[in-house]
């Protein structure tokens, strides 16, 4: 049987796509799947990271599980059918020792020389690993430690110690994050300058070998072939100090052990020049990457508003529509990018973030992926800030989805308290459907691009302070419309920064 090993490809997003003629030309939407359609999404498409050292505030222990976030992932696992996969992993895995007396999850130390976001020198302790089992139903992928692991001792002994605790949790494993970075570092390089791709396939050979031989002494049920696998290379980019392709021609596979091919990658960096909400985040014209919106952890202001979650909402459609499996998306304590904020810190306060409200509507629009053979087309419009997409469910036409990311600050200038005395502007959408279709319309919604409250989907909250991210129903939002098409056209008005679903 033919292994598949997709996880997140890159491609250039002009050689895939058409561009529509005028914005004024109806968009014809086929009854069936057209030749430009994804294959079927598998399960737990709409997935997470969580950043190593967060894990246990994430997750919580035995005897205080993180209900909050099991709400947040039970929420998206309704409307797929599967609660998110986790990738526990990130900056903080290749810092992480084990001691086995530590009575503390976790002991992080922060060198605010090397960031002021995550501690980088750590210690992990036994009681780390019941942060596995307080979600029930869910799937993780274990982030072991090479940078420290594939050279030091006490990373070798971590590694050897850590795969008997976290094996009866784990679905997939990981070895290393970022490799690629290793030598370049701006957190602090873990090796010399002369890292290359050869030495790095030998570590990381040798790394995975010993974990097989944990895993076949201690948990021999997941050493299996059909048990046992990695996510890999974890890169960074293409384009760093170690190339992709020259690992795989070195025998980063030789093993036939990579089930699932991974790289990371962001829009831009938080703290880049000019780096704003519609220029970096709300429009249609990057390359695929993942896993947030800006590195270092995202930029206040940009990376935790109302539009990130439209950046989001069109990012991953995006990438279901091209043919990437899975998407994870990196979350964090206090990272601003964050989906929600799990516990309350003197920095930030717990609750839930604009961008989950993107991984909602994402759901919405893949609907049960475990019912039915789902596939996403991309429906080329005319303006890079705004998007369509179609999603097929059993080969027939289901719901379409339309973002319109023209920016719209509730606020003046997005960045004052006093209220924008500009009316929001529409955009007019037409769609060539069967004749007769009736549509049922849900909208994501908030008062502006800037907004980082009071955001709604469908009349659904999912705040924190409503029912702890239960669902709650708001009785101030207006909800039920319904479309039905008149002379084979569906016209849809769609205001300047929000999103739409029809239901067919």
């Amino acid at each position: 049987m033919r292994r598949i090993r997709t996880f997140l490809v890159f491609a250039s997003f002009g050689q895939l796509f058409g561009i529509a003629q005028g914005g004024n030309t109806p968009i014809k939407v086929s009854r069936t799947p057209p030749a430009n359609a994804s294959a079927p999404i598998p399960e737990a498409f709409v997935s997470y990271s969580i950043e190593f050292s967060s894990f246990p505030d994430f997750a919580g222990n035995n005897s205080s599980p993180n209900k909050f976030s099991n709400n947040l992932l039970s929420n998206l696992g309704k409307l797929t059918g599967t609660k998110p996969h986790i990738r526990v992993g990130g900056n903080t895995q290749d810092y992480a020792l084990y001691n086995a007396s530590l009575e503390t999850a976790i002991n992080g130390t922060y060198n605010l020389k090397r960031s002021a976001d995550y501690p980088t020198t750590i210690f992990i302790g036994p009681s780390y690993f019941e942060s596995y089992s307080t979600w029930s139903n869910t799937k993780f992928t274990h982030g072991f430690n090479l940078g420290l692991g594939g050279n030091n001792s006490a990373g070798w002994e971590t590694l050897l110690d850590t795969v008997p605790l976290a094996c009866k949790a784990l679905s997939r494993w990981e070895y290393g994050n970022e490799p690629d970075l290793y030598s370049t570092s701006s957190q602090g390089p873990v090796r010399l300058p002369s890292w290359h791709e050869s030495e790095y396939v030998a570590q990381w050979l040798n790394g995975t070998r010993a974990i097989k031989a944990q895993l076949q002494k201690y948990c021999p049920d997941l050493a299996s072939n059909n048990t046992y696998g990695y996510m890999a290379p974890s890169f960074a980019g293409t384009n760093n100090h170690l190339k992709p392709l020259l690992t795989w021609q070195d025998g980063l596979d030789q093993d036939r052990n990579i089930k699932l091919i991974s790289s990371h990658n962001y829009i831009g960096g938080a703290t880049q020049p000019g780096v704003t909400l519609q220029g970096t985040l709300m429009n249609h014209t990057s390359t695929v990457h993942s896993t947030n919106s800006l590195y270092n952890e995202g930029a206040p202001g940009l990376s935790n508003s109302f539009g990130a979650a439209l950046w989001g909402l069109d990012f991953n459609l995006w990438c279901a529509s091209v043919g990437i499996r899975r998407v994870h998306m990196h979350q964090g304590t206090d990272y601003r990018y964050a989906s929600w904020q799990p516990i309350l810190t003197s920095k930030t306060t717990i609750g839930t973030k604009p961008p989950y409200y993107g991984n909602i509507v994402v759901a919405a629009m893949l609907g049960k992926l475990t019912a039915g053979a789902v596939r996403i087309a991309n429906l080329p419009l005319e303006s890079e800030f705004e998007a369509a997409y179609a999603a097929y469910v059993d080969e027939k036409l289901a719901r379409i989805a339309v973002i319109n990311m023209r920016a719209y600050n509730y606020t003046v200038n997005g960045t004052s308290s006093v209220l924008n005395p500009v009316k929001r502007p529409s955009q007019e959408y037409s769609f060539e459907v069967p004749e007769g279709s009736e549509v049922e319309v849900k909208r994501l919604y908030a008062n502006g691009s800037d907004a980082i409250s009071g955001i709604t989907w469908d009349g659904w909250s999912y705040n924190w302070e409503l029912d702890h991210g239960k669902p709650v129903k708001l009785h101030n939002v207006t909800v039920g419309e319904s479309l039905r098409a008149q002379g084979g056209m569906l016209n849809l008005t769609v205001e300047d920064s929000t999103a739409v679903i029809l239901n067919f």
